[in-house]
């Protein structure tokens, strides 16, 4: 438990909910008449409001990327190796942002929020939310904080997909998009991971339709088989058989299908019973469906690069070896239609053992390479 906080922390952070009362037209048709934002800042806004970086969370992401709450949390927030003074995202140099998006369960207006029209949890009724939803939701929260323009938008995975979105949506709002271990869109193995993981919640006795909050029950074991799921497509082969092998919890098999024998079994069912403890199953629906939506060239005939075409940001792209779930394959397939486009683009692939969670993981020349162009866009 720290005590005294690394030089290169930003130490303790006080995060703060913004209210928004102008509805919010969403992709699915309906509005969003009012909803709660919850957001971190580190670092100094510049005088001339050109230094800002915003960062977009993935699926199980939120607000706290950096610093601690208090002395005695015993984990800073989730990107701290990225972000702080003197690391790639310097707080010495940028005024970084960091929000639970819409339908979140970190304090953001959700599932698990109260329905101000009918005083309950909104459950099941919280509207479906697409990336796009959430970065116009995001372009209100720079209104709110009086920037103009963002000096890069960042964002791993589905984080990823939104600072590209960003870069269609409002071009003339970000100087930079920056998009690790992402993609232009889900392949169909990605949306079956997907389902099935939705299918275990929706199949649990205590999901009732969504409205489990009303019955005082959690869909547990729902949730945490859908972590299960999602948490092996996270990892490598190699990185699970390093870190696990075949290795036995005990010395002799049980011969039963009950008991938890081989160390990944007991690794992955704490994963899955931690998660259920703390994620809403609302917002796993939610945010797995906006993943399985997002796909901005449908709407230009599967062209990529005329997706692109308003885009006026310069973009920087990394990729790992080993991530099949979002692989360098389809980073290089955002990076040939940027280049198609005309665009300004710079990729990186990064050789790692550790799969799609690299992005999150203080691999040396990911942090350098990362470092490098931050310090380029540096005001």
């Amino acid at each position: 438990m720290p005590t005294a906080f690394p030089e290169d922390s930003i130490g303790l952070v006080q995060p703060q909910v913004l209210h928004f009362s102008e509805p919010l037209a969403l992709a699915c048709g309906r509005n969003l008449n009012e909803y709660d934002l919850i957001v971190e800042t580190y670092g100094e806004l510049n005088a001339a409001r050109s230094n800002a970086v915003l960062i977009c969370h993935a699926l199980s992401g939120h607000h706290h990327a950096a610093g601690y709450h208090n002395a005695e949390d015993r984990k800073p927030g989730w990107w701290d190796t990225c972000i702080g003074p003197g690391k790639a995202i310097d707080t010495n140099r940028f005024f970084v942002v960091s929000l639970n998006n819409l339908g979140g369960c970190n304090g953001s207006t959700g599932p698990s929020s109260v329905n101000p029209a009918t005083g309950r949890p909104y459950g099941a009724d919280f509207p479906v939310v697409t990336v796009e939803d959430w970065v116009h939701s995001q372009a209100r929260l720079a209104d709110v904080l009086g920037i103009r323009q963002w000096a890069a938008v960042v964002g791993g995975s589905l984080g990823g997909m939104q600072a590209l979105q960003w870069s269609i949506s409002y071009p003339e709002r970000l100087r930079h998009c920056v998009a690790i271990a992402s993609a232009p869109r889900l392949s169909a193995q990605n949306i079956a991971f997907n389902e099935v993981a939705r299918q275990a919640i929706l199949s649990d006795p205590e999901f009732h339709g969504g409205h489990f909050q009303e019955q005082g029950v959690i869909p547990r074991r729902g949730l945490m088989l859908a972590r299960m799921v999602g948490h092996i497509t996270y990892l490598s082969d190699d990185a699970m058989g390093t870190k696990f092998g075949r290795g036995l919890k005990s010395e002799k098999l049980n011969y039963d299908f009950n008991s938890v024998e081989f160390q990944v079994e007991s690794y992955l069912r704490y994963q899955g019973e931690e998660f259920s403890s703390r994620f809403d199953a609302n917002t796993y629906l939610l945010m797995t469906k906006a993943l399985d939506y997002f796909d901005p060239a449908a709407a230009h005939g599967d062209n990529l690069a005329a997706t692109f075409a308003p885009a006026m940001a310069d973009f920087y792209l990394i990729s790992f070896t080993t991530d099949w779930r979002f692989s360098p394959e389809r980073s290089r397939e955002i990076v040939d239609a940027l280049m198609a486009a005309r665009k300004n683009v710079s990729y990186l692939e990064i050789d790692a053992p550790q799969g799609h969670d690299a992005f999150l993981i203080p691999i040396p020349r990911y942090l350098q390479a990362f470092s490098g162009y931050m310090n380029r866009i540096a005001i």
